[in-house]
This record gives C-alpha cells, structure tokens and sequence, in this order.
C-alpha cells in the first residue's frame, strides 16, 4: 500500500529525529488500538540493523490483533455504533464498508477457529465461511476473493516489547440475527475481553509475539483487571501501569 508505505516513511524519519535530538539514544514507540497494529508493521518494515539502532522497547497497548476481533464483523453485518453515536449504525454500514482495514481485522481462523460468530436459524458461519458470509452482506465478490486471498502472517518484532490489555470485561464474541435479517441490531452472545478486543483472540496473538523470546528478546504481557479497550489509556489504575512500562523501560 502507498499510503502504508508514505506514513512509515514519515514515522522512520520522526523516530530518526527524535533520537538525533536526544543525544542519539534509541526511542521508545508507544502505540494503543489500531495504531499498535500499524506500528507493529512498521517495525517489521524496518531492516533489523536499524530497529536494534533506533528502537529502545515497543509498548503495545490494547493493540488490534490481527486474529481480528467480533466488533469489526458486526460493524460490516449491521454498521458501527462508535464512529458517530448521534447517526443510526445503518447509516454507516456502507461507508464502513469501504474501510480496507476493516478487513483486516475480521475474525480469523487462528482465533475464533470452527465456533460460530454469526447466527441465523437458517444458516450459521465461522471464520472459515466468509465466502457465504460476505456476499450474503451484499458484499461483490471482488471483496471476498480479496479477503479470502489474505494470508495471516504475524512476524514478531524482534525488539524489547511490552503487550498491556484490559481483561475482565463483558465482550462480545457471537451475534446472532434470528431471521438472517443484517438491517436489524444483532442479540449479542458474551465471552472475555476488553470490551472490544476478545481476550482468546489477545493471547493468541500473545503466542505470537512471544516467540522471540526464542532469540532471547525481551517479550511481557500485562494483563489489567477491568481496563476498557478506549479507557486503558484514561483510567488512573491502568494508565499508571501503562507509564510504569514507559518508566521501565526508559530506566
């Protein structure tokens, strides 16, 4: 993508900056929701020469993982309910499903596995059925080739990192629309999580990013007890331990 492509452009020569500025000491890259799924490609888009020379520690907080969570299929099934609260999620669906990244962040295999994650009393589908899902939305089938195309690849970023995520919070991890009618709100199954993020969908991409400890590379997951997905960051309780992270790791 040119505009993924532009922006790490732009973010390299930031961290470059920042670090000249600072008698050439690395830096330290904080990132929260979908920007920690985009600072994670970035890294991985750097040569490994020039992460051990300017990347401190990552801090991943609340990142979008890319096993994908519930909320992005129910945004594409029945519209966004948090893009502009005063419009009916209807009223979005469309727009939302013009959202490239939106499809990113569907519910994936790797995750969710064979489990149900809409449910109808004719049909249900999991994450391997996107290719009766999707056209079911009306979605062309350009989409689903190209959503069915993808392949997950999770590279671990291979420098110092810290993954902090709410846990113990309501989230949904099933809808179900009874008369398979999309135009109508869902009834919601709920499981674990932040709210948003389905915590099974978090520790898989935990499993992930562990694996460089292999290669003795720092990696730790800090779990915080009833943190909302948009509240980690707001909260006393958990925005405390998100600046310890920084404070430790800048020790």
């Amino acid at each position: 993508s040119q505009v993924y492509s532009d922006y790490f452009a732009r973010v390299k020569d930031l961290v470059e900056r920042a670090s000249e500025k600072n008698q050439n000491k690395p830096v330290i890259l904080v990132a929260h929701s979908f920007g920690g799924k985009v600072i994670l490609g970035f890294v991985n888009w750097t040569p490994m020469a020039w992460r051990k020379k300017f990347i401190k520690h990552l801090v991943l907080v609340s990142p979008t993982p890319p096993e994908g969570f519930l909320g992005v299929l129910t945004s594409l099934t029945s519209g966004p309910s948090f893009l502009v609260p005063s419009v009916p999620p209807l009223l979005l669906r469309q727009m939302w499903r013009t959202f490239a990244s939106t499809l990113l962040s569907l519910p994936s295999p790797m995750a969710f596995g064979h489990r149900p994650t809409v449910i109808t009393n004719h049909k249900n589908y999991s994450a391997y059925d996107y290719k009766d899902l999707l056209p079911a939305l009306g979605l062309n089938t350009e989409v689903v080739k190209r959503v069915l195309s993808m392949q997950l690849r999770i590279d671990p970023p291979m420098v110092p990192t810290t993954y902090l995520n709410g846990v113990g919070v309501k989230t949904p991890e099933q809808v179900v629309y009874r008369e398979g009618n999309f135009d109508v709100a869902p009834e919601k199954v709920y499981g674990d999580g932040d709210g948003t993020m389905n915590f099974f969908s978090v520790l898989a991409f935990v499993k992930e990013l562990s694996r460089q400890q292999q290669a003795n590379i720092p990696f730790k997951f800090v779990a915080i007890a009833n943190a909302t997905h948009s509240d980690i960051v707001v909260q006393e309780h958990s925005l405390k331990k998100v600046m310890d992270v920084i404070l430790e790791a800048n020790h």
